[in-house]
């Protein structure tokens, strides 16, 4: 995982739908950064693209990522890195069926930087063009020397997947795709890998001999804000847990890799999904939230699903008997990304493992993986006095706390770096993609009833039955934490 080479070879950058809401949020800045932190080509040019009807001039393109900079960029804008910046700008409107402006700008960047330079491309596009772009790439040339990264989500079942890695490969060897999962990219999930496999305290431990129960818990207190077009044809299950959390399952209960290497991780990942039980309808709750059908463009009586809770089996002797259960949803209590550890208790009851006034239970590792991260060990320890009453006690690593974070990558920048490298280790496979769906379709072919859930709760109250006689972590252990982002 560790790359020697820091500097991609020279590169043109060609960003579909640039003038869209996840550039200008998140792969605006995360270019930027990679700039400011040394990080991009010697030479490059970012050929941002979108749609011809009502598409910018060259200076109007420039003046919307400076705006998109300003307001969603990490770091004060100066004069001097915004002109480097923006000399490696400029703008082609395309589409499809007319790409002519664009192959001329990757042709004009072609000469300036050199006639065997890479190109990457990134489609920050709906679902419904990746086709279509990745016929007009191959049809054009521009899928010569060229890498292509492509958005979630990666199909809507297993029909729908195979059917894109079809029209993806008819363009494109698999060496050349990158499907992105930003959950990947994040510094916290990489650090669990380091926690458990550097650490000789933890890995013997890492099995059912001595966990209970593993829960990945993704709340969002945002609801669907605006949306429902994409929203009302994914819902939850698609949108996080097939797409997100099966991924990050997978790096939870990998066994050791050989070395941290595309190839190793893929291998490690691939395993525990071939192990994953196909997912049973009576172990999952959907939710809607009170007043998602009064959002606008969404259907009266729509049934689709913006919560979803589901417990999940992996039959390998590493896991078995564990059950890891998973959480999401739009409209909750809390904004939070955690992985918890729940421990088995001592065999010899000495003590009541209650604490009698918060409640709470010992024996549990949590990873909280909004950026920097944060990574928690809840037990209980004695009170001070005269008798052995026991209170709940944590120990806190907090990753900003610890250590210089100044060449701290979001997942973003991570990614597209990586990307740029040829670096497939942190990125979703074919295969893998291909068999979560085919685990998830029992629940996809017989989805449960989605029940009403208040705005600002943690979900149906029937949540907390799936997960009995084990608890979810939160919100009995939420944690104050401004350091976190999003």
């Amino acid at each position: 995982m560790a790359m020697d080479r820091i500097e991609p070879d020279d590169h043109v950058l060609i960003l579909f739908g640039a003038t869209g809401d996840l550039a200008k949020r998140k792969l605006l800045p995360a270019l930027f950064h990679l700039e400011v932190a040394g990080m991009m080509p010697e030479r490059y040019r970012i050929v941002g693209s979108g749609r011809i009807d009502g598409a910018p001039d060259l200076e109007g393109f420039r003046s919307h990522v400076h705006e998109a900079l300003e307001q969603f960029g990490r770091r004060e804008l100066t004069a001097e890195e915004w002109e480097r910046f923006a000399s490696r700008l400029t703008f082609a409107p395309a589409s499809a069926a007319q790409p002519g402006a664009l192959v001329e700008a990757v042709a004009e960047a072609d000469r300036n930087l050199g006639p065997n330079v890479r190109r990457l491309h990134y489609l920050a596009v709906p679902p419904d063009a990746f086709a279509p772009m990745v016929a007009m790439l191959r049809r054009t040339g521009l899928a010569e020397r060229a890498r292509l990264i492509i958005e979630k989500p990666f199909g809507s079942d297993l029909h729908s997947a195979r059917a894109l890695d079809r029209t993806l490969h008819e363009a494109l060897e698999e060496s050349q795709i990158f499907r992105i999962d930003h959950f990947l990219g994040k510094e916290a999930i990489q650090n669990l890998l380091a926690f458990r496999f550097a650490n000789g305290l933890f890995e013997p431990v890492w099995n059912c001999e001595h966990v209970a129960y593993v829960q990945i818990d993704v709340p969002e207190s945002l609801t669907i804000e605006g949306r429902a077009g994409f929203y009302e044809q994914t819902g939850a299950f698609r949108d996080m847990v097939v797409t997100h959390l099966l991924h990050v399952l997978g790096f939870i209960a990998m066994e050791a890799p050989s070395r941290l290497d595309a190839r190793s991780l893929r291998d490690a990942t691939g395993k525990v999904f071939d192990a994953l039980a196909p997912l049973d309808p009576g172990r999952a709750i959907f939710g809607q939230y009170d007043g998602y059908r009064s959002e606008p463009g969404v259907a009266a009586d729509s049934t689709v699903e913006t919560f979803a809770a589901l417990e999940v089996e992996i039959d390998n002797d590493r896991w078995a008997g564990v059950p890891f259960q998973l959480r999401t949803g739009k409209a909750l209590a809390q904004s939070r990304r955690t992985v918890t550890l729940g421990f088995k208790e001592p065999a010899r009851r000495l003590f009541d493992l209650v604490d009698p006034v918060s409640g709470a239970r010992a024996n549990e590792l949590t990873f909280e993986f909004s950026e920097p991260g944060v990574i928690w060990l809840d037990f209980l320890a004695k009170k001070p006095g005269p008798t052995m009453d026991l209170g709940a006690a944590s120990l806190a690593f907090r990753y900003r706390d610890s250590f210089t974070v100044a060449r701290e990558l979001e997942a973003y920048e991570r990614l597209v770096h990586d990307a740029m490298l040829g670096d497939h280790t942190l990125f979703a496979s074919a295969a893998g993609i291909e068999r979560l769906w085919e685990v998830a379709m029992p629940l996809l072919e017989r989805p449960p009833r989605p029940l009403p859930y208040p705005r600002g709760s943690w979900g149906p109250e029937e949540t907390d039955t799936l997960v009995a006689p084990h608890r979810w972590h939160l919100p009995y252990a939420v944690r104050d934490s401004p350091n976190l982002r999003a």
